[in-house]
């Protein structure tokens, strides 16, 4: 796709606090919402935005998930360290934690010439480029979003990056969940996405080898640019 002159902020929060990170992305997607209902008489707009995070243990559940997919009851929780949200994106229910690369894209759609099926593809689309740099080839499975391997392997399918979205009036918010040095011990405790016939891993587990965070989102940030066509500011 071609979006030529088209600018995105992009911000590195490092680590996090997901509530905190949550607050923040909903303040320019407000704004931006707000603007496209009731544009500015200057013209004025806030810019698209492109956010990489690390949070602390956290486990949040999307508005179609159940919270049967949490294996975990309160006290446990605590003692994991993690905390729980039920949030306004899609999906069911998935884990972010230290050593996972998430990605939260405030994007206009309209601005990028994309429609929100197109926009999910192209999320898929860079992350598949991007762990194919360190040598990890991911693909689609059909009837679920996000990043998997071998998902043509039944029981041997295994997702490397989760993808949730909330959009209104064509701009998005929440985004993409890469696993790099995640502790995938956490998954255990939950139905990720709501599958309990799937597995879960991280780039570290696929290579066999440590993969520092900063050389992930170099290559993200690259990913990102070249499949929406877009320039940073």
């Amino acid at each position: 796709m071609n979006n030529v002159g088209a600018k995105v902020i992009f911000d590195d929060l490092g680590l996090r606090d997901y509530k905190e990170t949550w607050d923040y992305q909903e303040r320019f997607f407000s704004a931006k919402v707000e603007e496209k209902r009731a544009p500015a008489s200057d013209g004025a707009l806030t810019p698209d935005r492109l956010i990489f995070v690390e949070h602390n243990h956290v486990y949040t559940l999307g508005k179609s998930g159940s919270e049967q997919n949490l294996l975990l009851d309160y006290i446990q929780l605590q003692a994991r360290d993690a905390s729980f949200y039920r949030i306004d994106r899609g999906g069911d229910i998935t884990y972010h934690g230290p050593g996972q690369l998430v990605g939260y894209p405030i994007f206009d759609l309209d601005g990028l010439g994309i429609g929100l099926r197109e926009y999910i593809q192209l999320l898929e689309e860079a992350i598949i480029r991007c762990i194919s740099r360190f040598g990890i080839e991911g693909s689609r499975l059909e009837g679920a979003t996000g990043v998997w391997i071998d998902p043509g392997k039944g029981a041997l399918a295994r997702k490397i990056c989760a993808i949730g979205v909330r959009a209104s009036r064509f701009v998005t918010m929440h985004g993409f969940a890469l696993n790099v040095s995640t502790d995938l011990s956490y998954f255990n405790h939950i139905n990720p996405c709501g599958f309990t016939d799937k597995g879960v891993t991280s780039i570290e587990k696929e290579t066999g080898r440590k993969i520092a965070m900063e050389d992930v989102k170099r290559v993200m940030y690259d990913s990102m640019r070249e499949v929406f066509g877009y320039e940073y500011y």
